[in-house]
């Protein structure tokens, strides 16, 4: 029985690797082509370009796994059952049942792997490449893993420790030097608001540096005049694709504690949870094509189906997860429902081919 797993399990990576490739292919040549509009701004050129594609490849083939899962596992049956290989099987003596469990030991490999590139491969990976292409955009702006964001603005050096969803500032210092670039005051603020087009800096404690003594005084809020614009701060934002599961929980709890809205990275937390889970179950959705069509034909309208559940589960899950920001669903509901209609189309199509 081990072989026969091991016969499966290569049949079905083969195919599965290329199903990948055409749809990485595809996903990849889009994102390049989106890419084209900024080039020339800033220092965002070809380079910058194919440097951004590369590293946002691990986080496509997060997002195609179900797809591909699908679509590579009922063409690697469909091989076997078009070789007649899964009739000498059964006529060996190997049930039906058993060779549904090779199936989805292969569907647990898959898994594993998808949580793998999920939550080890793609936040590193998405935080670089979403990191050089801000960098690459505005020349002014440096974000660093520990020390927030640190821009010009004239003689006065900027550093903000965290830009937050609403684009709220926290922890914003600003370096004010002279014309002989000496330091002459230092600002700290607690946080800062954008209104009234312009930034209202609040809890702020200024020190005034003079060649021989330094005076501090403090002000509950000011304005903060300076041509850095909620705009140009919002491609530092956290991104939910750039975190972990983990680090996902870590942040949603640093936002309810700062009163910000968190649905967006809940919905993504629950996606990062439940799409290993919907590999295995469009996995499970390609058996009973497949056994279908060895006991009756049509081969291409079974795939063409396939196909197109696939295309479908990937448009619903992108799809719903709007609608339930949209209309504040609960975020669970949003990554779970998709997956939870596939899997009841799966159960109720095994009862009626076995």
């Amino acid at each position: 029985m081990k072989i026969i797993d091991l016969h499966i399990a290569k049949t079905i990576l083969h195919f599965t690797l290329i199903v990948f490739a055409v749809l990485l292919g595809l996903f990849t040549f889009i994102t390049f082509v989106d890419q084209l509009g900024d080039m020339g701004t800033g220092r965002f050129g070809l380079w910058e370009a194919f440097r951004y594609v590369v590293l946002s490849t691990p986080k496509t083939i997060y997002e195609i796994f179900p797809m591909a899962a699908l679509l590579g596992s009922m063409l690697g049956l469909s091989s076997l059952a078009g070789d007649s290989e899964l009739v000498v099987l059964r006529a060996a003596g190997v049930s039906t049942n058993r060779l549904i469990v090779s199936v989805l030991k292969f569907g647990a490999i898959l898994v594993a792997v998808a949580i793998l590139i999920g939550e080890v491969v793609t936040p590193i990976t998405e935080t670089a490449a979403q990191r050089g292409r801000a960098e690459a955009l505005q020349q002014n702006i440096k974000q660093q893993t520990n020390f927030g964001l640190w821009m010009r603005d004239s003689k006065t050096y900027v550093n903000i420790s965290e830009v937050l969803p609403d684009l709220s500032l926290l922890k914003v210092r600003l370096f004010e030097f002279d014309d002989d670039s000496r330091l002459r005051s230092l600002v700290y603020a607690d946080s800062g608001d954008f209104e009234q087009d312009r930034w209202q800096l609040r809890g702020i404690k200024q020190t005034f540096i003079n060649p021989e003594s330094a005076e501090s005084t403090t002000a509950t809020a000011a304005y903060w005049n300076t041509a850095v614009t909620p705009q140009i701060l919002s491609v530092f934002l956290i991104k939910p694709d750039q975190l972990s599961a983990w680090q996902l929980w870590q942040y949603i709890s640093h936002l309810d504690d700062n009163n910000q809205d968190t649905s967006a990275y809940r919905l993504a937390f629950w996606n990062k949870i439940i799409t290993p889970f919907s590999t295995a179950v469009m996995v499970i959705l390609a058996i009973p094509f497949v056994f279908r069509q060895a006991r009756s034909g049509g081969l291409g309208r079974s795939l063409f189906i396939g196909i197109m559940l696939g295309l479908g589960f990937f448009v619903a899950d992108k799809g719903f997860g709007y609608v339930v920001l949209v209309y504040d669903i609960y975020p669970l509901l949003g990554a779970l429902i998709p997956t939870m209609a596939f899997l009841g189309v799966a159960m109720l199509m095994l009862r009626r081919v076995f």
